[in-house]
C-alpha cells in the first residue's frame, strides 16, 4: 500500500505517497510468449557532442534503456561522433543526423534529449523543433534543461508529453532561484511549476520525488552509492526506456524510478557505496525487477 501523509509547505497542502514496491508491481507483469519487440515500444536517445564524453554516456543510457524493457533503443547523434560510439553499442541502433530529424523521431513512443549537450543554437533550435513536432513521451535532462530553463515558452507550445529530471541546481536555473531555495522548499515549488506548465517533474537527490501538479510520490530509498558520476545518466536512461511501453502519468514516472534506486541499492549491496559505479546500477536492473515481481 501507498504510504499516505499530509504536509503543509508554506501554506500549500501536499498528500505525500511514499511508493513502494506493491504499488507498482503491476507494471512489471510477465510478458506473453508470443510477444516481440514491437510490442514494448520504440525509444531514442538524443544528445552527445564532440566537446564531451557524451558518446559513452549515450552507450550508457541506451543500454539502461533495453535494460528497462524498451523493445527498440535509438541512439540519434551528429554524424562526426558515429565513430567514437559505435565501440560502445550492441543492441542499440544507430541513427547520424543529418537534415531528417523528422525521421529519426516519427516513430518513437519515447525520447531523452540532452545528455552530453553543450549549450548552442543549434542544439536550441533542436530542442526547439522536438518540442512543437514530437508527439510522444519526451524525457528533458542535463544541457536539454539548461537551454529550456531560457527558452520556458516553448512549453506552452509543445505537442509533446514532457517530462524533466532536474538536479536541485538544474532545477534552480529553471524557476530563477537560488539552491536553498530549491532545498528547502522543493515540494510546493515543483508543484507549481508542474502544474504551471503541464509536465511531470522528477526532481532527483537522495529523496527523489516525483509531481505532475496535482499529485506527488516520493521515493525513500538512501543509495549514497548513487552518488557518483553518470548516474543521473542511467536513471535517464531507465525512464525512457520504461516509458517506452508505459503510459505517460506520475506513477509510471515514479515506478522507473523506484526501479533505479532498487537497482542502485543492490549494486550498493554488492560493491559497497564506495566502490560502485553507475554502470554497476545497469547490471543490477534485472534482480531488481525480480525483486519487484516476487513482492507479495
Amino acid at each position: 500500500m501507498v504510504t499516505i501523509k499530509l504536509q503543509v509547505c508554506y501554506n500549500f497542502v501536499v498528500i505525500i505517497m511514499n511508493i513502494k514496491i506493491s504499488d507498482i508491481k503491476d507494471l512489471f507483469k510477465n510478458r506473453i510468449s508470443d510477444a516481440n519487440k514491437g510490442d514494448f515500444g520504440k525509444c531514442g536517445i538524443l544528445g552527445g557532442s564532440i566537446n564531451y564524453t557524451g558518446s559513452v554516456k549515450l552507450a550508457i543510457l541506451a543500454c539502461a534503456a533495453m535494460r528497462s524493457g524498451a523493445g527498440i533503443c535509438r541512439i540519434i547523434i551528429e554524424e562526426d561522433l558515429t565513430s567514437a560510439i559505435i565501440p560502445f553499442i550492441l543492441e542499440e541502433t544507430l541513427w547520424p543526423l543529418n537534415d531528417d530529424l523528422d525521421k529519426a523521431i516519427l516513430d518513437l513512443d519515447s525520447l531523452a534529449i540532452g545528455m552530453g549537450w553543450t549549450i548552442s543554437n543549434k542544439n536550441k533550435e533542436v530542442l526547439e523543433y522536438i518540442l512543437k513536432e514530437f508527439k510522444g513521451k519526451l524525457i528533458i535532462d542535463a544541457d536539454g534543461l539548461n537551454i529550456l530553463a531560457k527558452n520556458l515558452d516553448l512549453l506552452n507550445v509543445t505537442n509533446a508529453q514532457v517530462i524533466l529530471t532536474p538536479h536541485p541546481k538544474e532545477f534552480s536555473r529553471l524557476i530563477n532561484k537560488e539552491v536553498d531555495e530549491v532545498l528547502n522548499n522543493p515540494i510546493k515549488l515543483a508543484m507549481d511549476f508542474a502544474k504551471k506548465y503541464h509536465v511531470i517533474i522528477l526532481l532527483k537527490g537522495a529523496k527523489t520525488i516525483v509531481v505532475d501538479g496535482n499529485n506527488y510520490y516520493e521515493i525513500n530509498i538512501a543509495v549514497p552509492g548513487l552518488a557518483t558520476a553518470g548516474s543521473g545518466d542511467v536513471l535517464s536512461g531507465i525512464l525512457v526506456g520504461f516509458m517506452a511501453y508505459n503510459k505517460y502519468n506520475i506513477k509510471s514516472v515514479a515506478a522507473a524510478a523506484l526501479l533505479n534506486a532498487l537497482a542502485g541499492k543492490i549494486a550498493e549491496d554488492k560493491y559497497t557505496d564506495i566502490a560502485m559505479v553507475a554502470h554497476d546500477t545497469i547490471e543490477c536492473i534485472p534482480d531488481a525487477i525480480k525483486k519487484i515481481r516476487s513482492n507479495v
